[in-house]
């Protein structure tokens, strides 16, 4: 059960990594979007605009990077003889996980903590960066 147990986790944490993958896609499509038509029109308050759909897919992503994080952690945790998590369980983003989870590993973060995580803080904080650049030029 343990191996079939650990294969379903596994599979999470695949399908968490790629939806992040596409949320940075759409983000980026989404604000170059914004950004053409800032320039094409020359208004600022198109490419200031961006910076709300930017800032719900980073958030969105947050919640990607930060699921995947306690998925791999509820896989560390049943892969272990002495696991104590119940057989199939998958209920790693629960507050009752979470709280097992940080008492053993306090890399988990926060939502905080994760959003600045510089996998994310560096790619949406250039998109947000990029969209002020683009407001000024076209004031």
């Amino acid at each position: 059960h343990r191996v079939k147990h650990l294969e379903m986790i596994q599979s999470v944490v695949g399908r968490l990594g790629n939806d992040s993958f596409l949320v940075k896609g759409w983000a980026i499509t989404v604000a170059g979007v914004f950004y053409g038509f800032a320039i094409q029109t020359v208004n600022w308050k198109l490419a200031a605009a961006s910076a709300a759909p930017i800032l719900a897919f980073w958030i969105l992503d947050v919640y990607f990077l930060r699921a995947e994080r306690l998925f791999r952690a509820l896989y560390d945790h049943v892969r272990q003889p002495t696991s104590e998590v119940e057989p199939f369980f998958l209920n790693a983003t629960g507050s009752a996980f979470i709280a097992m989870a940080k008492a053993k590993d306090d890399s988990i973060g926060s939502w905080w903590d994760t959003a600045w995580r510089p996998t994310l803080s560096l790619f949406y904080l250039a998109l947000l960066v990029f969209a002020v650049i683009v407001a000024v030029a076209t004031a």
